[in-house]
Order: structure tokens, then C-alpha cells, then sequence
């Protein structure tokens, strides 16, 4: 936050406000306080790091850096005491760092001021001032020497004129030593803050020290001088990451000290660190450079400090950046960048935190210094997270992802550190590394190239500078010399004339002011009225007064004032004022037409200035006086703030609330005018309360006012939480936090209510004062009270806030023990063991009860005489019965009584300890799995005296390559078998099984080899019900084969096609029971038959299944008819283009006839191309269609042409002939014969086969010499003598011999074919 404004506008004071003068922990700091008593969290401004003054060459960038602090946030303003802060400068703030700047690109002679940066808030203001010195370089600068050299130096006309009566010189002891910090303050301070400079120091003598001041400054102005004289470089260096950087100043022998940014840098002659100053001439080497070093450095000789360097930040950026590193536990991961320009070192970080070198990360750069590697080490869970490499203002960053290993057997143990590395940029950043180094090296030879066109071109343009200056100076002299001549002829004339006035012409000559520097003797030159301080621009607000002043030589001359070329005389509203050497010109009440360029002459001499009248934004202070002060209003009223002011237009007029601009809507209405500006807020919540700012904004300047407005409500409830001071059985004290807002009136009361818990009703407290806090005695021991608090002030009552229970004053009893262990059983005696509990209630345990309960029982009897504790963790129970079996639990005892009891022990029979038992007889392993395995055994046989009875069992478990034990049952089993869970696939185990009782643990019973674990072996099989081994699908369709099995141990699976491998195009997906065959798109090349095989130790099996890809048939080629033999018709027809691609492609014709105008089916299941249709009649129109056929269906049809047999008319005649017998009667005979086949399995087989002859034969069919006419899987016809039958699915079993046999009373005849089926 900044702004911009003139140096020499007073900063208002508003009614109320006090100025209280603060000391500032920063030296040089100026803080005033605007109020009396600061608010809590709040704070006056304050720098922490304030701008430091510059000495500076010219054309060379110079950069104020201040950081300030305060509560709420200062606003900075940039100031300067001789000239406005305009387009020429840059303000910035770097919200990161906190720093303000104030940078001037390109510093000139006339921007050399003192600077003031001004940080202010509510509460006050800070102020600090630094120097800006400008060095003229180059023939400037020998012109400016020499000028000083030759400049006439003003004396006194009289010297007597110059004593004054004075007081006494103030006594040497009075005199008072100073610290430097004061000095330096002073001479860096405006000439106004030098009385608070002195009062902070204790300095009352202000003559001994503004005398003192004076010579201060003059020594240090003669110093600079001689340092410009002797200054041959300054220079500004770039930072360049991987060389040293070097600074040269050539000057005598004298004190040197190095600055950065204004601290100091200690720097060594001889040894080699960071800084060294080599004693070759004056250079300072700074060794290792890093981004750190990028800022202004400065050099103090004698006192005098010059900035001889600006090390510039190089442009970085990220030729490769990080990748994303994905590691397993306990491996190395490793992050590799590259940057543009060689680096020793970046930063590297890790969720924000800087990683350094050490045992956890390894930080390490390539030796062409562009690669830049980290490597974390040993990766854990906890390393997940971004890394991030930093170098400059560029940054990049990538995701570490830690893998954790998931094997279930290695967890709780230590997991091995591995030696692999994951991540890291390969073979192609080390390429582009290449790549990029020798960019930079020839971009270095460039520059340096470059450098030294630029040195030989500035030498060249420095000696032609110096011949120039040569010849001017020698003319100069040449013209000096004949001047002196003439004025030595001329005094020698008036000497002879007037020898008399000989002596007071030389008195007079030697008051006259000389120039210094080599003079012609007795030589005397008059340089007359000269002005000593020209005119400078003036800006003046319209309505105030305007100066322009000039000074000159002598007093006596007076001058001409001109506007634009105008002589100017003195009015009423124009002032010509002559003041010793000083002329003024005072406009009073300057309006807009006195802007202009004036000029002051004098004896032929003139200097020029211009006026700029400026009408910035300016507030009516009456109005300002009534706006300033606080409105207060209740919530849902309306306020109205406004504002008269002046200024030229146009304006821009902006309201702000706490910060925020506010716009119209329907509660904010703004007003605006040339002249005023008015805010009405309506519907005021208590949320608008704070700050209003109106600011008005033109071509000259801004004007602001502030005011607060504080909007009334009811408060917002308590907070909690509640925080309990004492409670015990007589009262419960607790306290809680205000309201977060008490809306804006102080807490008068507040009112509570209690709740006993258990209670229904609310019992009414009443107001308890302003005080957060209650004590309340009214309560009962051990009872729980909840209670209700609300705030209340002038404007209401908030809502309420419930407390959590509170309890008044508690029991703390003892925890429980542990449990009891039984350390011994005997027949009369059982002994106990148990450790106290880990929570005593606060006191000291006492004592301890013992409890005892027969099993089967549900009452528990104290062991030990109620009013006689046990003192001891131990205990023999002795009232135990031989045979029954007993548990015991324990309770402790403090001053509050007993405690929860332990939870109980184990059962315990009351009997001498028991013998382990044997061997457990007949192990076997009963079933297995890939991770279970299941045991069977028989329990020991009891020897008396030997071996008891085992009480249960215990399995463990060894895997083959691990010689420990480890038990898989945490406490012993009773039956006996028992299944062992979490197993590994195919691994080794051996296994053995435990006998235990009361008496301890028998020998275990191994078995007689290792197992495996996985299931018992199974020769492969298919489980499904029904296989299929025929599918057809359409072309570009998914097909999809499936196969469930079971085998043991896991099977090899493959996939054929036509006996051959799967082509690639062939998804197979195997799991341990099933085996999936995928055709995602089918094609007519993918028709086969496809068999799977199933192989594993045991044995194999297989299955097949025929796919058939097709598709819809195209339709077949013209249809012709021709007639063979009367009364019928032969249908021929083109083949569809199918009939190649599918064998299992057929024809059915279609007719339809003149009279029935109907389609009908007269044939079906052709194969040939050829048919022969009868009973057709003559005088009718038939038209015959083919359809072609597959398993997806029916083409479109063929369709023929009309056909017609036209029937002759002829002249009917009837002949008799002679009458004789004429016999009609044919014996059968096959007119068209049966033809073989060849039939896919599952496929329809169509048999077809002609017979004439009369009477009509009676058809017979047999298969094999077996009459298939009454066999319903046979359909036979027999239409007009056409015999077809047709197998609807043919199978293995129909494959054989086929016979027609057709007769009548005149013969009988056969006719045979053969059908093969095919698998």
C-alpha cells in the first residue's frame, strides 16, 4: 500500500488528536503518536529496516528499501524535499518479503534530494529520511571540477560589515561530546526536525551545534570532492552464478570498508573467504557468489560512501524440471532438474522446510554446474509429499510416492534396506545439459566481446573528449591573454593620467572578488552581476500564493520580471519584492491564468522558471470537521455521511467501508455532484461497523476523510469453552470468554440458569454483573448441573450458551487390577499373583478384596474378612474343595472405597499338579488349499504316573526355509483337528502338533514329511453342464467363449484355432477355474473350430467348439424360367456371391399365381441352383422369387418375370374313334435320384428325390434297413412326387445309409445315398 503526495503538505490534525513524540529502536526513525492510550493488539508505525542514503554515479540505478510494521498496516508514502515523486520514479511492494521500494532506473543530477519515506496508520506516523548524491561522470564531471577550481568566491564588501554583536561564546566545559549516530542523524534530517533530533539526544546548545553542523558538512563536501576526483570505475556488476565478481576503485591509501545493502561485510587481504580485497590496485573479489549476493553493494572511502556495485539477479528458469518419483519402502528415490545458467547451489525443499546435506539427503550438482540432483534415502511413508527446487524467483515441484509393501508375513518386522534407486532424468538430460553448456559458453564469449568493443569504444570517445577540452582551453587562454593585455594598456594610461588616485584604484582592486587558479599578474577582470541562484518550477495549488526566487551577486541592481515575454509591474495581486540579493516574485491568490514561463532579468542576465497552478481535490473544512466524527446508530437504521469539496473536474468520487468499495444496490445509495458527495446506508447491520473512507481522485491529486460508524445491536452469544476454576461437594466456580462482538455497548449483566441433570426444569439464576465468571454454592455432592448464559447490555440479550456438565465434586475410585494369575494349584490350596492398577483415584491403594466363584455358579464370595485387607499383591486361597474348579477376581481399595473389580482368571481346578501329556497319535493332513491347510489327529493315550490327559493342543508351524517355530493357535484347542489359515501358494511348510495340560506341554508330534501348500491334486475337468461346440455370430459382433474347469495344482491353458495358436487379435483371459476366449469384432476369417486344453501335473483335457462367423446373405443373381416339360416350370438363378464364403448357405423359392395372388413357399433348403415347379397351369400368370439363406436369415428377394402359358383356342371337334381298351398304369420309377451329403454336425440335412408313376407309389425311407416313416425326428413329404425328408439337427447317430423305396401293384424300385457327418 502507497501513495504519492507533495513533500511539503502538512499532515492534518483532526480534532482530538495529540502528537506524542516516540523513540524508535532503529536510529534515525521519527514516530509520532496520535493518541493518548493505545488500543490492546495495536501498534504505532515503526521501521525495521529503514532506506539508507546513496552515493551514486550517474545514469546508474539507485533503489530506497524500507519494511515497516504496525497495527492495522501502514500506508508508505515516498517523499522528497525539492521536487515531486512524478513518472520518473517506481513504487513497488513485495508482499513475500514485506519491503517497500522506491526505484529510480536512471539517476540524474537533478533527482540528487533528500528522500523521506513516511509510514502511517490510525494511531501515528513514522518518518526516516536518506540522501541521494548524484556523481557527474565523463567531460561533466571535469567541467564541474574545473568550474569549482575557477568559480569566484563571494567576500565581503567591508569586513566590518560582517561583525555582529553576539553573545559570549558558551564555555568549554559546556560543550558536550556527541556519538557519530547523532550526527549522521542530523545531517540525513530536514532542517525542520532538528529541534526533535536534538530533544532526543538532550542538546540544548542549538548554536554550538548548527555551527558544528556546518562544518561537518563542508569537510564532507571537500571529501567527496576529492574521491570524485580520484574515482576512475564504478560499474555495475552482473551476478553470474559460477565466477568471482570483482570491483575496482583506484584511490590512495586510506580507510576502505564494504557494504550490502547497509551492513557491513568483513573482508580479508590475505586469506581466502567470501570477501577479499587483493592489494592490486584496489579490487574487491567476492569469492563463491550465490543468489544471496544479488543487491546493492557499497564502498566507504575515508568516511565517504559510494556505491561501486549493483549485483544484478541473472534470468533463471527450468530447462527440465521435476518429475514425479514413484519408490518402494526402503529405497533411494532421486529428483533430477536443469537449470539455464550454472548454479553451485539451489534450494531444494520439502513441504516448504529447506533440505540440507546430511544423512537423510544427498544434495549434489553436475561439474558443468546445470544439473542439480537430490536423493532421498531409505524412503518411508513419512517421506510421501512435494519436493520442490528453488533457485531465484523460479521454482518446480513434483510428487514423491512411497510404495508399502503389502506382504502380510513380513509385517511387525524390520524390512531390508534395498539397494536399488528409483527415478532420475536418463541419458537425455545429460544431452540437453551438453546442449545447453556450450550455449552458455558462447553466450560468455559474446559478452565478453562485447565488453571490450565497449571499453575500447568509450577510451576512443574519452581522448576525443579530452583534445576537444584541449582546444577549448587553449583558446580560452589565448583569449584571456589579449584581454589582460588591453586592460594592462588601459591601467597604464590612467596611471600616468591620474597618478594621484593610483593608490585607492589598487585598494579597490584588492576587495575585488578573483578567480582562483593561474593569473596573469596585476591583471584585474570585472565579472559584474551574475546570478548566483537561478529560478526553479514552481507548482502552486489555485488560491495559495506563488514565490519564485532568484539571487544574485549584488544587492544593488534591481530586475525585470516577464511573463511569456510580458514585462510584469507590481498590482495588488503581484509582488515584486527585493530582499538583500534575493528577488521575488509573489502571486498572491493564484488562479489558473497566472500559469506560465517567467523570466528574470538583470544587466543583461536571465533565468527562466515555470509556474504550474495546480486544483487538486480539497475538502470544505467545515464540513470535513462534522464528517470526521464518529456516527452511532442502532442496527436497522440508516446513516448518511456528506461530503462538500472542491477541485477540477473531472473527479472521481469512490466510498470505501473497512477497505472495500462500496456500490450501489438496495441498501447503499450514492450521491455525487462537482461540488458533493453523499452516502446513504439503510438497513445498517451490525456487520457494516467500521471504517468509511470517501476518496476524491483528479489530474493533481487525491483528497481523503475517514470516519467511523459504529452500528448498535444485541451481542452475540458467550463463547466457551467453559473452563472450571474449583468444584468440590459444596460449590462449583467456573468462568467462560466474553461475546465475540457485545455489539458495540459495553456488557452490563449477565443472566444464568441452571439444570440439574436428571431434571426437567430450569431453575432461574438471574443477572450475575458484567464479570464472565460465576460461583455457585446452592449445589448437591456428586450431583451434575448444566447452565445457561446469555450476555446483556442497553440493547438486548444475546442468545443463549449451554455449558457442558459439570460435576460437583467426585469419588475417585481406584481402577481395576489386572487380572489374577494362578501361580500354583494344589488339592488344599491355590496361590494368586496380580499387579495394582495403573489408576489409584489420586491416593494411596490400601488394600486389596479377593473373590472367588465355583464354576457352574453365578455368586461371588469375598475370600479374604471384609475389614481386613490384603496388603499384599499375592495371596493363597486355601478354602477350596479337591475337584471343583474355582476363579478369582480382585478389587482395589483406596480412601474412596473399593474399586471395579479385575476382570477374572482363568479356571482353576483345586488338585496336585498333573503330568504333561504324550505324543498326539495319527497326524494327517485332512484337506488343503493354496492357503489353508487342515489337520486331524487323536488325543494321547493316559499313563498313569507317566502321562496325564492332554487339555487341548497346540499347532506350530515352520517354514521350510526358516528353522524357528511359531505357534498358530494364541491359546490351546480342545477338539482335535484344527485348519491353519494364511498360508503362501505353492510354499513348503512343516508342521507339528503340541499336547498340553495343567501339568505343561507334552512332545510334539511331527509329521512324517513337509507339505505343500495347495489343494489335492485333480486332473483337470469341465464343470459345466451343458458345453457348447457349435456358435455362429455376426460379422463385426463380440464373441465370447467360456470354459469353467477345476484342476489341481493350477493348470496350463491354450487356446487353438484350426489346431494352430490363437491369432494375436484374440483376447484369452485365464483365472484358476474358468478360461475366457474374446473376439472383440469379429470377422468371417476368425470361422473355425477353437479347442482349449487344459494340462496340469495330473493329466489333461480338452474341448472344442465351432464358431462361425457370417453374415446377413446378399440376394442371388436373375431368375430365369424355361419350360422342359408341359405343365411345369425350370426356376434357374445366378449363385449369391456368399454361396463361396458359407457352405451352409441355401435356397427357398417362392410363388404366387394369378388366381390366389398370395406368396407361397414351394421349396426350401436348396443347395443347387435349379428347380422344377409343377401343377402349372395353362391360362394362369405365375412369378417365382429365390430367396438365399443362411443361420442369420433370408436376403432380399430375386424375383422373375411373369410367366404364362396361354391356352389355345382351337375349333372343337369330337372324333370318336374306334373304342378300344388304352391302360394308363406305370410301375414307379426315379425320375431325379438321391444325391450324397456331407453335413456338419448339428446342422440341417435337406434329402430330396423324384418319383413317377401310376397309381402313386407309396414312399418308404430307411436308415440302415430301419424305417424312419414313424420316427418323429424325420420330416418327410411327398408332394407331386417330389419325396424330400429333412434332419433338423444332425447328429453322430445319423450318419449311414439311406434308401428310398417307392411301389405300387406294378413293381417296386429303390434308390440309395450316403450321409457323412462331419465333427
Amino acid at each position: 500500500m502507497f501513495k504519492i503526495r507533495r513533500a511539503k503538505d502538512e499532515e492534518p490534525t483532526a480534532p482530538g488528536q495529540v502528537r506524542i513524540k516516540k523513540k524508535s529502536n532503529v536510529p534515525g526513525v521519527m514516530i509520532t503518536q496520535y493518541v493518548e492510550e493505545l488500543p490492546e493488539d495495536m501498534s504505532t508505525p515503526d521501521f525495521t529496516r529503514k532506506p539508507i542514503s546513496l552515493t551514486l554515479q550517474e545514469g546508474k540505478p539507485a533503489i530506497f528499501r524500507a519494511v515497516v510494521t504496525g497495527k492495522p498496516t501502514p500506508v508508505v508514502t515516498w517523499l522528497r524535499n525539492n521536487g515531486e515523486i512524478d513518472e520518473g520514479y517506481n513504487i513497488s511492494f513485495d508482499a513475500g518479503s514485506g519491503e517497500h521500494q522506491l526505484q529510480l532506473p536512471d539517476v540524474s543530477v537533478d533527482q540528487a534530494d533528500t528522500y523521506k519515506c513516511l509510514a502511517k496508520n490510525e494511531f501515528g506516523k513514522a518518518i526516516v529520511t536518506a540522501t541521494l548524491n548524484v556523481i557527474e561522470v565523463g567531460f561533466k564531471k571535469s567541467k564541474a571540477l574545473q568550474q569549482s577550481r575557477t568559480a569566484v568566491r563571494e567576500i565581503p564588501e567591508d569586513f566590518k560589515k560582517s561583525l555582529k554583536t553576539v553573545d559570549t561564546e558558551p564555555k568549554e566545559e559546556e560543550k558536550t561530546v556527541m556519538d557519530d549516530k547523532f550526527w549522521e542523524e542530523l545531517m540525513s534530517s530536514d532542517k525542520k526536525d532538528y529541534e526533535s533530533v536534538c530533544a532526543r539526544y538532550g542538546i540544548t546548545n542549538f548554536r554550538w551545534m548548527l555551527k558544528k553542523l556546518s562544518e561537518m558538512k563542508e569537510e564532507r563536501e571537500q571529501e567527496e570532492v576529492k574521491v570524485v576526483e580520484r574515482l576512475s570505475i564504478l560499474k555495475s556488476v552482473e551476478l553470474k552464478p559460477v565466477d568471482d565478481s570483482d570491483i575496482e576503485v583506484e584511490a590512495p591509501i586510506c580507510k576502505i570498508f564494504l557494504f550490502k545493502d547497509g551492513v557491513m561485510i568483513p573482508f580479508d587481504a590475505e586469506t581466502e573467504i567470501k570477501h577479499g580485497l587483493k592489494q592490486v590496485g584496489k579490487k574487491f573479489s567476492m569469492n563463491g557468489v550465490d543468489m544471496e549476493d544479488a543487491g546493492l553493494c557499497e564502498v566507504e572511502i575515508d568516511g565517504i560512501r559510494i556505491f561501486s556495485a549493483d549485483m544484478k539477479l541473472p534470468p533463471l528458469e527450468f530447462l527440465v524440471k521435476l518429475e514425479d518419483v514413484k519408490a518402494e519402502e526402503r529405497e533411494d528415490a532421486m529428483f533430477e532438474c536443469l537449470i539455464s545458467q550454472p548454479m553451485k547451489k539451489i534450494t531444494w525443499k520439502f513441504k516448504n522446510t529447506p533440505l540440507e546435506q546430511g544423512d537423510k539427503y544427498d544434495i549434489l550438482v553436475s561439474d558443468d554446474m546445470l544439473i542439480h540432483t537430490l536423493v532421498v534415502k531409505d524412503c518411508q511413508p513419512l517421506d510421501k509429499g512435494i519436493y520442490a527446487a528453488v533457485v531465484g524467483l523460479a521454482s518446480c515441484s513434483s510428487w514423491l510416492i512411497v510404495e508399502v509393501d503389502k506382504d502380510l508375513s513380513a509385517k511387525g518386522k524390520k524390512k531390508v534396506r534395498k539397494t536399488t534407486r528409483a527415478g532420475g532424468g536418463g541419458a537425455d538430460l545429460l544431452l540437453i545439459a551438453q546442449e545447453q553448456n556450450a550455449k552458455v559458453q558462447k553466450e560468455r564469449d559474446e559478452m565478453i566481446a562485447k565488453l571490450k568493443a565497449e571499453a575500447e569504444a568509450a577510451a576512443a570517445k574519452a581522448a576525443v573528449e579530452k583534445a576537444e577540452a584541449a582546444a577549448r582551453a587553449k583558446g580560452e587562454a589565448e583569449a584571456k591573454a589579449k584581454a589582460k593585455a588591453e586592460a594592462k594598456a588601459e591601467a597604464k594610461a590612467k596611471a600616468e593620467a591620474k597618478a594621484k588616485g593610483r593608490a585607492e584604484a589598487e585598494a579597490e582592486e584588492k576587495r575585488k572578488r578573483v578567480r582562483t587558479g593561474p593569473l596573469v599578474p596585476d591583471t584585474v577582470i570585472d565579472p559584474g552581476v551574475f546570478f548566483t541562484g537561478g529560478l526553479s518550477d514552481v507548482n502552486a495549488i489555485i488560491g495559495t500564493d506563488a514565490e519564485l526566487v532568484c539571487r544574485l551577486s549584488s544587492e544593488e541592481c534591481d530586475g525585470v520580471w516577464f511573463k511569456e515575454g510580458i514585462e510584469i509591474t507590481a498590482t495588488d495581486d503581484v509582488c515584486i519584492v527585493k530582499d538583500g540579493t534575493y528577488r521575488k516574485l509573489i502571486i498572491k491568490n493564484c488562479k489558473e491564468e497566472d500559469a506560465g514561463k517567467y523570466r528574470c532579468e538583470v544587466d543583461g542576465r536571465k533565468t527562466e522558471a515555470v509556474l504550474i497552478i495546480e486544483d487538486p481535490p480539497r475538502i470544505n473544512t467545515d464540513d470535513l470537521a462534522v464528517f470526521i466524527k464518529p456516527v452511532t446508530i442502532k442496527s436497522g437504521k440508516e446513516a448518511v455521511f456528506s461530503v462538500s469539496f472542491v477541485g477540477r473536474e473531472p473527479m472521481k468520487i469512490q466510498w470505501y467501508n473497512e477497505g472495500e468499495e462500496l456500490l450501489e444496490d438496495s441498501n447503499i445509495k450514492i450521491e455525487k455532484s462537482s461540488s458533493n458527495s453523499r452516502l446513504v446506508l439503510t438497513k445498517c447491520q451490525r456487520r457494516t461497523t467500521g471504517e468509511i473512507k470517501i476518496k476524491i481522485r483528479n489530474e493533481f491529486g487525491k483528497a481523503e476523510a475517514t470516519t467511523q460508524l459504529n452500528v448498535l445491536d444485541k451481542p452475540t452469544p458467550p463463547m466457551g469453552p467453559v473452563d472450571i476454576i474449583e468444584s468440590n461437594s459444596s460449590c462449583i466456580d467456573f468462568k467462560w470468554r466474553p461475546p465475540k462482538d457485545s455489539g458495540g455497548c459495553p456488557i452490563t449483566d449477565y443472566v444464568m440458569e441452571r439444570q440439574q441433570i436428571g431434571r426437567n426444569s430450569w431453575k432461574k439464576l438471574g443477572k450475575i454483573g458484567p464479570e464472565p465468571k460465576y460461583r455457585d454454592t446452592d449445589v448437591d455432592h456428586g450431583r451434575k448441573y448444566c447452565y445457561h448464559v446469555r450476555a446483556e447490555t442497553d440493547h438486548g440479550i444475546s442468545e443463549m450458551m449451554e455449558t457442558d456438565d459439570i460435576q460437583a465434586g467426585t469419588k475417585a475410585y481406584p481402577g481395576a487390577p489386572s487380572m489374577p494369575k494362578i501361580v500354583s494349584a494344589f488339592k488344599d490350596c491355590i496361590n494368586l499373583a496380580w499387579s495394582e492398577p495403573t489408576n489409584t483415584g489420586g491416593t494411596n491403594i490400601s488394600g486389596y478384596n479377593v473373590e472367588k466363584r465355583k464354576n457352574g455358579s453365578n455368586l461371588w464370595g469375598l475370600v479374604n474378612p471384609p475389614q481386613e485387607p490384603i496388603k499384599e499383591r499375592t495371596y493363597a486361597v486355601k478354602d477350596v474343595v479337591e475337584g471343583f474348579s474355582y476363579e478369582f477376581r480382585v478389587s482395589a481399595i483406596n480412601i474412596s472405597g473399593a474399586g471395579e473389580p479385575s476382570a477374572p482368571s482363568e479356571f482353576v481346578f483345586a488338585r496336585d499338579p498333573k503330568k504333561p501329556p504324550g505324543k498326539v497319535l495319527d497326524l494327517r493332513v485332512t484337506d488343503s488349499t493354496y492357503t489353508t491347510l487342515s489337520l486331524a489327529w487323536t488325543k494321547p493315550i493316559e499313563e498313569e504316573g507317566v502321562q496325564d490327559e492332554a487339555k487341548g493342543y497346540l499347532v506350530e508351524l515352520r517354514p521350510a526355509e526358516n528353522p524357528e517355530w511359531s505357534s498358530c493357535n494364541s491359546s490351546p484347542i480342545i477338539i482335535n483337528s484344527y485348519t491353519i489359515m494364511g498360508l503362501k501358494s505353492m510354499a513348503m511348510y512343516w508342521v507339528r502338533v503340541v499336547a498340553t495340560n495343567e501339568g505343561g506341554d507334552g512332545e510334539p508330534q511331527d509329521l512324517d514329511n513337509y507339505i505343500i501348500a495347495m489343494p489335492p491334486p485333480v486332473r483337470p475337468q469341465f464343470t459345466d453342464k451343458k458345453l457348447k461346440n457349435f456358435m455362429v455370430m455376426k460379422a463385426g459382433n463380440a464373441a465370447r467363449v467360456n470354459f469353467n474347469f477345476q484342476a489341481s495344482p493350477v493348470p496350463i491353458i491354450n487356446w487353438l484355432k484350426d489346431g494352430l495358436p490363437v491369432p494375436k487379435h484374440l483376447t484369452v483371459s485365464n483365472t484358476d477355474t474358468s478360461s475366457q476366449l474374446m473376439i472383440f469384432s469379429s470377422e468371417r476369417q476368425d470361422t473355425g473350430i477353437y479347442t482349449i486344453i487344459v494340462k496340469n501335473l495330473v493329466g489333461q483335457e480338452t474341448s472344442s467348439v465351432e464358431i462361425r462367423i457370417t453374415d446377413d446373405p446378399k440376394p442371388p443373381g436373375p431368375v430365369e424360367l424355361d419350360e422342359n416339360v408341359s405343365g411345369t416350370v425350370t426356376v434357374s438363378w445366378t449363385p449369391s456371391p456368399d454361396e463361396k464364403k458359407d457352405d451352409r448357405l441355401h435356397y427357398m423359392i417362392t410363388k404366387r399365381d394369378s388366381e390366389k395372388r398370395t406368396w407361397q413357399i414351394i421349396a426350401d433348403h436348396l443347395f443347387n441352383n435349379k428347380y422344377t415347379a409343377v401343377n402349372i397351369m395353362p391360362g394362369r400368370q405365375y412369378q417365382f422369387r429365390v430367396y438365399a439363406k443362411n443361420d442369420m436369415g433370408l436376403s432380399d428377394p430375386s424375383e422373375s418375370a411373369r410367366w404364362e402359358v396361354k391356352r389355345a383356342k382351337e375349333i372343337f371337334t369330337v372324333n370318336v374313334p374306334a373304342s378300344k381298351d388304352c391302360s394308363f398304369e406305370t410301375p414307379p420309377s426315379f425320375s431325379v435320384p438321391l444325391k450324397t451329403h456331407n453335413s456338419p454336425e448339428k446342422y440341417e440335412c435337406y434329402m430330396s428325390c423324384a418319383v413317377t408313376g401310376n397309381p402313386r407309389p407309396y414312399i418308404t425311407w430307411y436308415r440302415n434297413n430301419i424305417s424312419l416313416n414313424t420316427n418323429t425326428n424325420y420330416h418327410i413329404t411327398n408332394t407331386c412326387g417330389v419325396c424330400s425328408m429333412v434332419i433338423l439337427k444332425v447328429g453322430p447317430k445319423d450318419s449311414g445309409d439311406y434308401m428310398v423305396v417307392a411301389e405300387n401293384n406294378l413293381g417296386r424300385v429303390e434308390c440309395t445315398t450316403k450321409l457323412v457327418v462331419k465333427d
